[in-house]
């Protein structure tokens, strides 16, 4: 089998577990792929954690999850220097749940400022620094944070800066009502099965930095790289399209949505079975790499204009080069 084929394989496996969140699954691979993290934004009960663990389980890879309350302390997710007077060392690293391949940070905004900050080293460096000594990530390593869009009471906004460690910000919708069935029947069939069910073989994790090597050799030209880039430039400079967008918009990306969207796309080229980027992988991908990276206008916030509203009337204004 090729590389290809065992990604694919990945996500059937997922999508039988996770019915009616196809582009969930698509995304989380994407973002995986690409070697970032992902905020999953969803209301309770949407299978966000489900879907984590189901890419764990399929994957095998260690999956940590880190609860987020407003009394949590930064060394509770990085770990800690530990005494220990009967050895020659006396203090020992104890390794915090961040350590791990796939870290489920749920409800990360319900956490405040210093424990959010305390994920910014381990999602952009890969690595932890406590008492003075950094502590490396495992190469296969991705946070998968959640929060619920409508609860306001005891959550603390992510700022700008940590947001912008996000590859991707994915809404999560209800599922249709033949899918809804299909999920009955599946949760149904699960308990009964419960005591019986055999296990899976799983995929070897080897398979993702596979992917990522060959994902390195798609082809992005250069009239794909000017629409990235003017992409990128119609958030800085709204004033130059419309009045609407100068309006909307107070602040745009910065350069690590255009490196975001860059990689999303190449990712997408490749998951299609393409060694080029046209595009429709550029669109298919934007509006999950950007929804988070702008901060849009009172004005907008008064006529309810959303981000994803504004990212579709930068696409009817950009064209392709």
């Amino acid at each position: 089998m090729s590389v290809l084929s065992d990604i694919q394989e990945l996500r059937n496996r997922m999508n039988q577990s996770i019915i009616g969140q196809e582009v969930l699954v698509d995304r989380i691979l994407i973002a995986l792929l690409a070697n970032g993290n992902v905020l999953l934004e969803g209301l309770p009960g949407l299978a966000k954690t489900r879907a984590v663990k189901s890419l764990a389980k399929e994957l095998e890879a260690d999956l940590s999850r880190i609860q987020f309350t407003p009394d949590l302390l930064p060394s509770d997710i990085t770990g800690s220097e530990v005494y220990q007077p009967e050895l020659e060392e006396k203090f020992i690293f104890q390794k915090g749940p961040i350590f791990s391949n796939l870290v489920l940070a749920d409800e990360i905004n319900r956490a405040p400022a210093k424990v959010q900050a305390a994920l910014l080293e381990a999602m952009e460096e890969r690595q932890v620094s406590v008492a003075g000594k950094t502590h490396k990530m495992d190469p296969l390593f991705m946070v998968l944070a959640t929060q619920n869009p409508v609860e306001q009471e005891g959550t603390y906004p992510l700022p700008e800066a940590q947001m912008d460690r996000f590859v991707m910000k994915v809404l999560i919708d209800y599922p249709s009502t033949d899918s809804e069935t299909k999920i009955l029947q599946l949760v149904r069939n699960e308990i009964k099965n419960d005591n019986t069910t055999h296990q899976k073989a799983t995929l070897n994790p080897q398979i993702i930095f596979d992917a990522r090597a060959e994902i390195q050799n798609i082809e992005v030209s250069e009239n794909i790289e000017r629409y990235i880039v003017d992409l990128i430039a119609a958030t800085r400079y709204p004033e130059k399209y419309n009045e609407e967008l100068k309006n909307w918009i107070d602040f745009g990306a910065s350069p690590r949505g255009t490196i975001a969207i860059d990689t999303c796309a190449r990712v997408m080229a490749w998951m299609n079975d393409r060694n080029y980027v046209t595009p429709d992988d550029v669109r298919a991908i934007l509006h999950d790499v950007l929804r988070h990276r702008l901060i849009l206008s009172y004005e907008a916030g008064a006529e309810g204009i959303s981000t994803d509203k504004v990212i579709d009337e930068i696409l009817k204004v950009v064209a392709v080069a």
